[in-house]
């Protein structure tokens, strides 16, 4: 049982004084996700805050199976498009939100332009922002993302390396060869 679900099980037995420690523990992972889903910090940290009062409200229905992350992050997801729907301007991806990308993959590591990642992420279509999201800037599991999204995880895992080669395409198409790059140099002529 993870800690989270031992202190729902607290809250659920009317220990209140559990809440500020389940808060806190998944607090930072909620608002790194609103960040991306919302056009400034302060309309995710209202959409984060909006989540966990959702998580009081809807904590009786909530069954106790290690899916709290799963449940947590479908909270977030609608909240942020109720807020969305509410205020409907385009989403842009500021330069501290990139910043929260935490990729792993080499490839994009090297990418020394944080907007270039943003644009390339932002040709994405939702859906799939939506699955490198949880995989790389919440560093979700497959099955985390599939309990989440309810797609398959090998559907998962193929959507993810699909749009790891688009946004590599799209950033080798934006960033210039260096001096001494044969392969890219060789690539673009």
């Amino acid at each position: 049982m993870t800690r989270e679900d031992k202190l729902i099980r607290q809250l659920k037995k009317g220990r209140q004084e559990c809440l500020d420690e389940l808060i806190a523990l998944t607090y930072p992972a909620v608002l790194r996700y609103c960040l991306w889903h919302m056009p400034d910090r302060e309309s995710a940290q209202d959409a984060a805050q909006e989540t966990f009062l959702r998580l009081v409200r809807f904590l009786g229905q909530y069954e106790q199976r290690g899916h709290f992350h799963a449940w947590l992050y479908r909270i977030a997801s609608n909240v942020c498009a109720d807020l969305r729907r509410r205020t409907p301007p385009a989403l842009s991806y500021s330069e501290e939100t990139v910043g929260q990308f935490a990729c792993t993959e080499a490839g994009l590591q090297t990418a020394e332009n944080r907007l270039l990642l943003a644009r390339a992420y932002a040709c994405l279509d939702s859906q799939t922002r939506e699955l490198v999201l949880l995989r790389y800037g919440q560093e979700l599991t497959y099955r985390e993302i599939a309990d989440i999204t309810g797609i398959p995880a090998r559907t998962v895992q193929t959507r993810l390396r699909r749009a790891l080669v688009k946004m590599r395409r799209i950033l080798s198409d934006e960033i210039p060869p260096k001096k001494g790059d044969s392969h890219r140099e060789a690539t673009t002529e």
